[in-house]
């Protein structure tokens, strides 16, 4: 292989086609980029880039067709043509027919159910009544598609919640009474070639229902973690899927694990592993769809991930205030996306705090958190 005569196509340039291209660009493969907004962050460094929705087939064709390799950072995109695009010899990672099952959560559910994945009871809502009735009470109702960062789902705790409840196709789970959230990264390759990073724990904002908090490595025995690797494993063998993949999952507090959500694509709960192990989850990725080995996945040092996300009441174009106090902090590493716009709890960067020391981590982080906003540079601060 050649790189610098090897393109790599990605669908979607969020923060997550981004980071996709920094490590593509380390192996000198060119890459080019397809997204609607023409300041989407991976256009400032892709090679090529065509600003189009992500249901344009004739543009999707495009990229796919100028490509060696295609790939996404997003699941809602259009299926149908790079199903037959694949079929015509295109090279598409993870498969169209993988994706549009797993970007409809309620389709993932039943993968998981037909092939024994421990996962929480669940069914598609047609009654309300009903799904209360068999679920009982609380329970969780999430949107079949699109739903992601807190949105689409929603907990009915009575049925006075009925009125507020999600519209459009949904299902609901029985509500799981969770000691923690974990979650695993996997990848595969397209020769067969399987590898987990550490399981990481997920501290959520339960008022925005947003991931807070990454703590790799998470802070459970070695059972559960060899419990939740190998059932990462089994999950991403079972489906053939080629790339890199988020698994998220409840650990009960009688012991068990079981599988949430599977993202098809790099994921926010693998971020640390760009300061943290000896391979990213991006470059991961550059090598699981690349037919390329896959790199070592030992924990290096551990560390913690928050999220800066737009405040509460923040529209418009963004500044960041406290950047120098927060890298004054050891171990701090600052990722900005590169978003012109910031909007309440958009993601505007990440930071990585690496610590020999876990809690040490956590403190540094917890003084991050404290110093480093994102803000809008407009003085009303209205949307």
């Amino acid at each position: 292989m050649n790189p610098k005569d090897f393109k790599i196509g990605i669908i979607g340039g969020g923060q997550l086609g981004k980071m996709l291209i920094q490590e593509a660009k380390k192996m000198d493969f060119s890459v080019l980029v397809l997204d609607p907004s023409p300041n989407a962050p991976a256009f400032k460094i892709a090679d090529e880039y065509i600003v189009a929705d992500f249901f344009n087939q004739d543009k999707i064709r495009e990229l796919v067709e100028k490509c060696d390799v295609t790939t996404f950072e997003i699941e809602n995109i259009d299926t149908e043509i790079l199903s037959v695009l694949e079929q015509a010899g295109n090279k598409i990672y993870p498969s169209p027919g993988l994706l549009e099952k797993i970007k409809d959560k309620s389709k993932q559910k039943e993968m998981m159910t037909n092939n024994n994945i421990p996962t929480s009871l669940w069914e598609r809502i047609s009654d309300l009544n009903d799904t209360a009735e068999r679920l009982g009470l609380p329970f969780v109702q999430k949107s079949c598609c699109g739903g992601y960062d807190g949105r689409g789902v929603f907990v009915i705790k009575s049925k006075e919640d009925f009125k507020k409840a999600l519209g459009g196709k949904t299902f609901g789970e029985k509500f799981v009474d969770f000691e923690k959230e974990l979650a695993v990264i996997v990848a595969r390759n397209s020769q067969g070639e399987v590898k987990s990073f550490p399981v990481v724990e997920m501290a959520f904002d339960h008022n925005e229902n947003i991931c807070d908090m990454i703590i790799a490595p998470a802070t459970v025995d070695k059972a559960i973690k060899e419990k939740a690797k190998q059932l990462a494993i089994r999950c991403i063998e079972l489906f053939e899927g080629v790339g890199v993949f988020g698994i998220e999952m409840f650990l009960t507090k009688e012991g068990d694990v079981f599988i949430n959500e599977i993202a098809a694509r790099v994921h926010n709960s693998g971020h640390y592993t760009i300061e943290s192990c000896m391979t990213s989850q991006f470059e991961q990725h550059i090598r699981a769809i690349c037919g390329l080995p896959l790199g070592a996945t030992d924990l290096i040092v551990p560390s913690v991930v928050i999220n800066i996300l737009g405040k509460e009441d923040q529209y418009g174009h963004p500044f960041y205030d406290g950047m120098n106090k927060a890298l004054k902090i050891p171990g701090v590493n600052l990722h900005i996306y590169g978003k012109d716009y910031i909007k309440p709890y958009r993601k505007m960067g990440h930071v990585t705090i690496v610590d020999k020391d876990i809690n040490k981590a956590i403190e540094k982080s917890n003084k991050v958190k404290e110093t480093l906003f994102a803000l809008s540079e407009e003085v009303d601060n209205v949307g």
